[in-house]
Formats: structure tokens, sequence, C-alpha cells
């Protein structure tokens, strides 16, 4: 079995700040890329940011310069800092990893979200 649990979401001013984490618990023998969606009300559940297990990163052309991906291969820990903060951030932020459970078997996996608000 293999749980990815988001954190850090919450209610902030539109300039704040604000630092998600995800982690990966279970049986993973290895993780590729994990990354970073966002689900507004009433859209599509879109990419905010990716990063390869070699550091390689890619962002939605709404975030670049405000948002930051990293993670921590040792905690199989996926981070991303948020800055400057606007309103039409507000959404249902979501973790995904490709997680290799056993030799040569691949699936990915989604946490249950963690919202994020920000007031004008």
């Amino acid at each position: 079995q293999v749980q990815v649990v988001e954190s850090g979401g919450g209610l902030v001013q539109a300039g704040g700040s604000l630092r998600l984490s995800c982690a990966a618990s279970g049986s993973i023998f290895s993780i590729g890329v994990m990354g970073w969606y966002r689900q507004a009300p009433g859209k599509q559940r879109d990419l905010v940011a990716i990063i390869t297990s070699g550091g390689m990163t890619n962002y939605a052309d709404s975030v670049k310069g405000r948002f930051t991906i990293s993670r921590d291969n040792a905690k199989n820990t996926v981070y991303l800092q948020m800055n400057n903060l606007k309103p039409e951030d507000t959404a249902v932020y979501y973790c995904n990893a490709a997680i290799e459970t056993m030799r040569y078997t691949w699936n990915s996996y989604w946490g249950q979200g963690t919202q994020v608000t920000v007031s004008s």
C-alpha cells in the first residue's frame, strides 16, 4: 500500500505566502516525477509544477516566478513554496507521484487535496 498525503494549505491574504508539503509512504521501491496540480470550483484540474527525481522542473506560466517546487528524495517528499499569492490561485491543490512499488511496476498516486484560499 502507498499513501500520498498533502499538508500546508490554508487561508492567506493576497501577496502572502504558503508552503505545501506532500509525503509518500508505504511500499515504495522508487519515485519518479512528483508534481502539484490544482482544481478551482467548476474547473478542470490543471498542472501547477512538476519535478523529476533529478531535480528538473517545469511550471505553468501562471505561476512562474512566484512558485517554487522542490523535493527531498530521502524523505519521499515534495514541496511547493508559493509566494505573492493571488486570489486566482484559490483552489484545491493535489499532489501526484509516479511510484515504483516493485521493480518495473509503476503507478500514479494522488493525495486527497489541500485547500488554498487567497483573499483579496
